[in-house]
């Protein structure tokens, strides 16, 4: 059975932000078409961000989305130094949010992202 792989970015207990990740099985259609179960989606939006686009820490905002690299790279780095490059195709499901009632602390919370290489970066955001 095919299967693809979810990466997930996340807040764990912590506070902190990790990347998990969980196989997802091509349970449906015909064989020659084989689909995963539909993920919810409400809207989507396109960003272009310039070469030498940075952010500082921060948290994707107050709800999961799904994140797809459609042109250049982009690259995340967590508070512990570990970071992740994805590629045009790549995408992930960006749930790093705060915690019910904390308050943003950036030596804490959230991610860096940022884009690499001489391509202009274009993500798709798919909000639940």
């Amino acid at each position: 059975m095919q299967t693809f792989t979810k990466v997930t970015l996340y807040t764990d207990k912590d506070g902190y932000a990790r990347f998990r990740e969980k196989q997802i099985a091509f349970v449906d259609g015909p064989p020659g078409l084989r689909l995963t179960s539909e993920f919810p989606c409400k809207s989507c939006q396109l960003r272009h961000s310039p070469v030498g686009f940075s952010l500082d820490f921060h948290v994707c905002g107050d709800k999961p989305l799904w994140v797809a690299v459609i042109q250049g790279i982009l690259e995340i780095t967590l508070q512990d130094g570990t970071s992740r490059q994805f590629m045009p195709g790549d995408c992930f499901y960006a749930a790093d949010v705060l915690p019910a009632g904390a308050t943003f602390d950036p030596e804490v919370h959230g991610h860096r992202s940022r884009q690499v290489g001489d391509a202009p970066l274009v993500t798709l955001f798919a909000n639940e």
